[in-house]
């Protein structure tokens, strides 16, 4: 679809290495029976880290969501603030980007559905972003049946 001239399609990338040293963090606390800091995020079974890298940054208008489920189900997408270190800085709740990107596919239709006020206003914030950032993190949350392997998503701007 973004093969068109001035369009950029932007792939999310599950980041399984930063998914496993979040899960690891989240096994930490419970083996020394320690709680999390306060504000702070950890992942739960059904979430996965996932990244877009910004080819581009500058000049870039959202279009769409293009997203695509094997099966009915539901995703919810959260973007970060977060700028990960290799010291894995603990992702705070502070830090996660409102509003969040739900999309669901019901059994039996072919087309993937959305609120779309929220995508929109979603897409735009992501592209405002992209001006100061050359990646860019987000949890995917997972629920009614969808897995991880069942969907491909990418943000189209006009670049």
């Amino acid at each position: 679809m973004a093969a068109e001239a001035g369009m950029l399609e932007l792939p999310f990338v599950r980041d399984d290495q930063l998914t496993r040293c979040m899960r690891l963090r989240f096994q930490s606390l419970q083996q020394k029976n320690m709680r999390p800091q306060d504000g702070e995020k950890l992942l739960r079974s059904n979430e996965h880290v996932y990244r877009v890298d910004f080819i581009r940054q500058h000049n870039l208008r959202f279009l769409h969501w293009d997203i695509q489920m094997e099966r009915p189900g539901k995703v919810t997408v959260t973007g970060t603030s977060q700028h990960w270190t290799p010291d894995l800085t603990h992702l705070m709740n502070r830090q996660l980007l409102e509003p969040v990107g739900i999309f669901w596919k019901k059994p039996g239709a072919k087309d993937v559905e959305c609120n779309e006020a929220d995508a929109q206003e979603f897409g735009e914030r992501i592209a405002e972003l992209a001006r100061i950032r050359k990646v860019m993190y987000f949890l995917l949350a997972f629920t009614d049946g969808l897995e991880p392997a069942q969907l491909k998503g990418s943000i189209v701007f006009k670049a």
